[in-house]
């Protein structure tokens, strides 16, 4: 069992605040975003095994099967196959979508063979992996997900009386619901130069003060994205979007394809291992447009917050399901008793409230205090978890 050192990565969107909290750490006064645990190469966790720090991506490298276990490395090759993050968006991250394992294994070549370099700010592919997610609110925590039905984001944007909508509205009134999605998006993405500034102030000028007169309503999760974004498209396309508030405890799974972007809060949420992602708005990095327009999946949902399921198999297991086997998410919340986890996997626990205490069969002990984490190499061992008033989170892959 090793405790990890981890790196929490400082965008310009994060907390000042949430992270030093759950870390135990004095705020520096500077935005701390994303707290990283795995071995994804751009910011691997560190364990010391009595020879000082080392990359858990190197510690991998060195014994694949030894670390991750035989049946893994079979199914998901010699890495680690998912990457653990804790985010606290103070405001908002940008409005995005995330490619298929085909769509990025294509992109990925492609930018390669043009000799884009991998840290290029205008690079859209920095692997070949694909990114489903899983996010689980540790409070409340709220986003945008996946497109509204057509008629309603008509509606929504009808309802603020800006003439100058009009073309984004247009293309939702046709019948078939991929056509008038994409071509809404297309729309709302493709306003530039003073025209574009005009109706974006515009819109949200109308969205303060729909929002003044009924602050529960449909326009107020757009209030916080055009007071920190002024002037930035992603306030319309944005509003094609569903609005999802989760409480504590409920989670939210992304497929490929599916356009997100995350408002405020703070939440655990487990991934495939990659850092591809294309952007929309709500961002000064690098838009391509007609690639996001590829990737993006344009069908209507209605996002419903996840919750957990009992596990037979470990008392005291609360798994949130998803249909991908890459990554496995479930929650131990410890009174007191007793809970065994099986090695058989690779794994990462992290503890959220209180302190919870790892016991091996082989003697080995290890502690977790509030924003700690461990890796759990595949070495078959028997582990006993206990601890009281702890919540702890398990990552790991389904066999």
């Amino acid at each position: 069992m090793d405790k990890l050192v981890n790196t929490v990565r400082p965008y310009a969107w994060g907390s000042v605040t949430a992270l030093p909290e759950l870390l135990g750490q004095e705020p520096t006064g500077e935005p701390q975003a994303e707290l990283w645990m795995g071995a994804h190469p751009g910011d691997p966790s560190r364990a010391d095994r009595g020879e000082g720090p080392r990359r858990l991506d190197e510690l991998i490298a060195a014994d694949p099967e030894g670390e991750l276990g035989a049946a893994s490395v079979a199914r998901f090759g010699p890495t680690l196959p998912f990457l653990l993050k804790v985010l606290a968006p103070a405001i908002p991250i940008s409005i995005q979508a995330h490619p298929s394992l085909d769509q990025a294994r294509a992109g990925f070549a492609a930018e390669n063979a043009l000799g884009i370099p991998l840290d290029a700010p205008h690079r859209n592919y920095r692997d070949a992996n694909h990114k489903p997610e899983l996010i689980c609110a540790l409070g409340d925590f709220d986003g945008l997900c996946g497109f509204r039905r057509p008629a309603d984001a008509a509606a929504l944007l009808a309802g603020l009386g800006v003439p100058a909508l009009e073309p984004v509205i247009a293309p939702l009134r046709a019948e078939d619901e991929s056509e008038a999605l994409s071509g809404a998006l297309a729309a709302a993405l493709g306003l530039e130069g003073p025209a574009a500034a005009a109706v974006v102030r515009d819109t949200a000028e109308a969205v303060g003060k729909a929002a003044a007169e009924d602050p529960d309503g449909p326009y107020a999760p757009y209030v916080r994205i055009a007071r920190d974004f002024p002037g930035d498209r992603g306030l319309i396309a944005g509003m094609l979007l569903n609005h999802v508030l989760l409480r504590a405890g409920e989670a939210l799974y992304l497929g490929a394809g599916v356009p997100h972007a995350y408002l405020h809060g703070v939440c655990v949420e487990l991934q495939a291992n990659s850092d591809n992602v294309l952007r929309a708005g709500l961002t000064p990095k690098h838009i391509d447009v007609p690639e996001l327009l590829e990737v993006v999946e344009f069908a209507a949902t209605a996002p419903e917050p996840l919750l957990p399921v009992t596990v037979d198999a470990t008392p005291g297991e609360e798994l949130y399901p998803v249909p991908i086997d890459e990554f496995r998410l479930s929650r131990f919340v410890l009174d007191g008793g007793e809970r065994t986890l099986l090695g058989d996997a690779p794994q990462i626990l992290l503890c959220t409230a209180g302190t919870a205490r790892l016991d091996s069969a082989d003697g080995d002990s290890l502690e977790l205090a509030r924003g700690e984490s461990a890796f759990l190499p595949a070495t078959g061992a028997t582990i006993r978890l206990t601890g009281t008033g702890a919540t702890v989170f398990r990552a790991t892959v389904t066999l």
